[in-house]
């Protein structure tokens, strides 16, 4: 099937082309004729699988014909669980809806109001929001959304997952009975069933199941962590490495991302930083500089895990476990491509226990424990054969603190540069991990011992 064959808007077809596209992916194909049909629906689908495009498309579609309701507020409204995703979806509705020139905005948290108020003071077609400005905004009076026809949540469980239920049921509330509803979620499991129950008619589903055949060729390793010390101790002995050609190291929050690539740099290791804060244009100039060999590790936020293609990435580092489990498998698909061979690996301490077997749980498999000779954890975050209680407690330094990497005794006391391969004098040397369910795998450090 092509796109001609959806029966779309020239004009959206024209734009389709234009960025490259002839063939819808599956979720496209089989979402965008239930969408222009006017049914609700249920897409399970994985990111990455085109299920933007999958909404947008048929949102356009429904703009090219002249709304009859009077009012200033959207006729399409999406909300984002992050401004990450709701600028990628704003992106695409501005690309692929280049021939029509929709009105649309974005209304998000963390950003001015000024902007937004003037943005709302017209009739607009598109508003992609977070949920928590939406609601703000409807509670200041500043916007209605009484002309509203179709609504879409895009990640829907991670909006539950973060908080959002509540504006969610406030936003629903608000927007007309006979509106259409779209709802984009990686599961279908508890509280999103219940959500689709209470605010869908009869949706159509579909599924796409996730794929895992394309990391085959990827090999999957889980360092266990004690604190922030130790974690750039493993990530120094892992970029020294000669067999690491080209890695992205994916971090938690975009100021981490901005402050390990500037270490990594200082320390001699040609390093960037790539997420959500950076114009596309910086962006783009930071993937072609890898591209072309001026950068050896790119430091990412997940932003990064979608759509970026890069060539000969011969390794995926977790410097921070994703919190969502869906993250792992875009991650880790950043290596492992065209037929090559890769190798992900992940560092998770005693406090991200519950994201690591979230992340097992949707792989179907745990992930194997690696050591390096020297650079043993105290700390074990797997259950102990023959106990039913948590992982055994670790001695002084052990146990990590606030936001886990936090700085608290043990290596982080000695407050010697991560980039110091040298023990300190007299240091003991490090015990081995208590027995593990899965085979502990070890390295011999090739740095020089005090």
């Amino acid at each position: 099937m092509t796109f001609e064959e959806l029966g779309l808007n020239p004009a959206i077809l024209s734009a389709i082309t234009a960025c490259g596209y002839t063939t819808p992916t599956p979720i496209q194909e089989q979402s965008i004729p239930l969408v222009l049909a006017g049914h609700d629906l249920i897409a399970t689908a994985q990111t990455g699988t085109g299920k933007t495009a999958a909404f947008v498309l048929p949102a356009l579609e429904l703009l090219t014909k002249k709304s009859t309701l009077p009012g200033k507020g959207p006729r399409i409204l999406v909300l984002a669980p992050t401004r990450e995703l709701a600028g990628q979806v704003m992106e695409s509705a501005r690309n692929y809806g280049r021939g029509i020139r929709p009105r649309c905005g974005t209304l998000l948290g963390g950003m001015p109001y000024r902007e937004q108020l003037r943005l709302l003071s017209a009739p607009v077609d598109i508003i992609v929001a977070t949920p928590g400005r939406l609601v703000d905004h409807i509670e200041r009076g500043s916007i209605r959304l009484d002309r509203l026809e179709m609504l879409v949540l895009d990640e829907a469980d991670r909006m539950l997952d973060m908080g959002f239920s509540e504006d969610i049921n406030k936003i629903v509330s608000r927007t007309p009975a006979n509106r259409q509803t779209l709802m984009f979620t990686a599961t279908m499991e508890g509280d999103i069933a219940r959500l689709a129950e209470n605010m869908m008619r009869e949706p159509q589903r579909i599924q796409l199941a996730v794929s895992t055949s394309s990391h085959a060729l990827i090999e999957q390793r889980l360092h266990v962590t004690d604190n922030l010390t130790h974690k750039k101790e493993l990530l120094d002995h892992l970029v020294r490495d000669v067999e690491l050609t080209r890695a992205i190291i994916f971090s938690a929050t975009k100021r981490d991302a901005d402050e390990l690539s500037r270490e990594l740099s200082r320390n001699g290791f040609p390093a960037a930083a790539l997420h959500g804060d950076m114009t596309q244009m910086a962006r783009n100039k930071t993937i072609d500089r890898m591209r072309r060999g001026g950068i050896r590790l790119l430091v990412a936020t997940d932003v990064a895990a979608r759509g970026l293609d890069v060539s000969g990435v011969s390794h995926v580092i977790n410097f921070d476990l994703p919190r969502f489990a869906e993250d792992y498998v875009h991650r880790i698909g950043r290596t492992g491509r065209a037929g090559a061979n890769g190798i992900a690996i992940s560092f998770a301490s005693a406090g991200e226990r519950n994201y690591l077997e979230r992340i097992e749980r949707f792989i179907g498999k745990k992930l194997p424990e690696a050591q390096i000779e020297g650079l043993e954890p105290k700390t074990s975050i797997r259950k102990p054969l023959g106990r039913s209680g948590g992982p055994r407690k670790s001695g002084p330094g052990g146990a990590p603190g606030g936001r886990f990497g936090k700085p608290v005794g043990g290596r982080d006391s000695q407050a010697k540069p991560w980039n110091k391969s040298a023990k300190p004098a007299g240091q003991k040397p490090r015990t081995a991990s208590a027995a593990r369910h899965e085979p502990v795998i070890e390295y011999r450090s090739r740095r020089p011992q005090a």
